[in-house]
């Protein structure tokens, strides 16, 4: 046998194909690992993120949330329309109440009407309590308070008089317009009246006073206005 029958084989060169195939294998794992390492999602899931985010990121808007906020917008202004409008309507009820009442309302008369009748109260007065007619011809406002002798000192004073002004035993409110409110009026020496009659448009003002308490003092007026 020659020397070169006996050398070993060399191994035979891969085949192009083969080449081709083991180096598109290594950089298919190679590419597998860079964008398992850069945090890509795998073949087959695409790049959505989770469930509820839009593609480009973020939260998808939620159409019951709009829903919700449409029927708030909706809903809040015509519920204060309606509290608005029964409002309104309780306040008219409530006048014409007063309006019709064959009584006294306890309580301070308004501001508005204090003014137009010229009826100012003392403060710390108590029982106060008042009734308005009104008519085509006149109107007035029945007022009634106690209060101390200084406060009647104030009232009186407020309205240009004082109380040497008051006569003594004189009952200056008849018994008309009394009944129209329940008052008592008169009967003994403890009563004193007078009757302030001042310039158009201003009203004529009808006062009587109850000295029975002497330091507490019961007022009663009845002011007219003529139009």
């Amino acid at each position: 046998m020659t020397a070169a029958e006996q050398r070993p084989a060399a191994p035979a060169a891969p085949t192009n194909g083969a080449s081709a195939a083991s180096a598109h294998g290594t950089s298919a794992a190679h590419g597998n690992s860079a964008v398992s390492a850069n945090g890509a999602s795998p073949p087959g899931r695409g790049s959505g993120g989770d469930v509820g985010e839009r593609p480009g990121g973020g939260p998808r808007p939620r159409r019951w949330l709009k829903a919700v906020v449409v029927f708030l917008l909706i809903t809040i202004p015509a519920g204060y329309m309606v509290i608005s409008a029964l409002q309104s309507r309780n306040s008219g009820e409530d006048k014409q109440e007063n309006a019709s009442a064959t009584g006294l309302t306890q309580g301070w008369p308004s501001k508005v009407q204090r003014r137009i009748y010229d009826v100012w109260i003392p403060g710390y007065s108590n029982d106060v309590a008042f009734y308005e007619t009104n008519s085509w011809k006149t109107s007035s406002l029945y007022v009634q308070f106690v209060t101390s002798v200084q406060g009647l000192d104030r009232f009186l004073v407020r309205l240009g008089t004082d109380r040497a002004e008051l006569e003594n035993g004189r009952v200056t409110i008849d018994a008309d317009d009394a009944k129209k409110v329940g008052w008592r009026i008169g009967g003994d020496e403890d009563w004193s009246g007078m009757v302030l009659k001042q310039k158009e448009p201003q009203p004529e003002l009808d006062i009587t006073v109850d000295f029975d308490n002497r330091r507490h003092p019961k007022v009663y007026v009845v002011s007219t206005v003529t139009p």
